[in-house]
């Protein structure tokens, strides 16, 4: 059995997909939840669901190396790392040690609208303004750049010409949903 550490900053809807996929059995289970911010409600979901979490102040997450995350990923016996709405930087230390084990779920079709300030409804508006009519979510292995690790799945959904960031974002949701935590299994069923 493969253990998996969440990092998530914010809502934490994806997170708490994979939590409960994997705590129906498997090929993994979810040891640990590391956020960025200490008013997340991703915090919340993981209590409820009995997964321990951990917050960890932005200067530490994003140092090289990041010592005290190395040494928790560690003392779980971190096997894989899956960003589930996480919007730093993984440091270069951590895609080292876990290379081809950090995943991410992207809320657009890479490689456009990838990189640094696209998330959330920035990444939503960015499609829109382009005038695409397909978007949707790619689910890749993290690198030490920005969006840009080999794709593992791509999920499409229209883009409507009365879309709004919100409208758009609820069909994202849905794939997101749909997929990730199943890609995710697939993965490192691979492995």
């Amino acid at each position: 059995m493969k253990n998996l550490a969440i990092f998530a900053s914010g809502n934490g809807s994806n997170a708490q997909n994979i939590i409960e996929h994997f705590s129906k059995g498997g090929t993994a289970r979810v040891k640990l939840v590391i956020c960025n911010k200490p008013d997340a409600y991703v915090l919340q979901r993981a209590a409820a669901l009995g997964v321990p979490s951990v917050v960890l102040p932005r200067q530490e997450l994003v140092s090289e190396p990041p010592v005290e995350l190395l040494s928790l990923l560690a003392e779980h016996s971190t096997d894989y790392i899956i960003l589930a709405g996480y919007l730093l930087k993984i440091p270069a230390a951590i895609v080292e040690a876990y290379p081809g084990r950090i995943i991410n779920i992207h809320p657009a079709l890479l490689p456009k609208f990838g990189g640094k300030g696209m998330y959330g409804k920035h990444v939503h508006q960015a499609v829109l303004d382009a005038g695409e009519t397909v978007s949707g979510i790619t689910i890749h292995l993290v690198d030490a750049h920005y969006d840009n690790g080999t794709y593992l799945h791509q999920a499409t959904c229209p883009v409507l010409p009365d879309d709004t960031p919100d409208s758009l974002a609820s069909r994202i949701h849905t794939l997101e949903k749909e997929h990730f935590a199943e890609v995710v299994e697939r993965y490192i069923s691979q492995k």
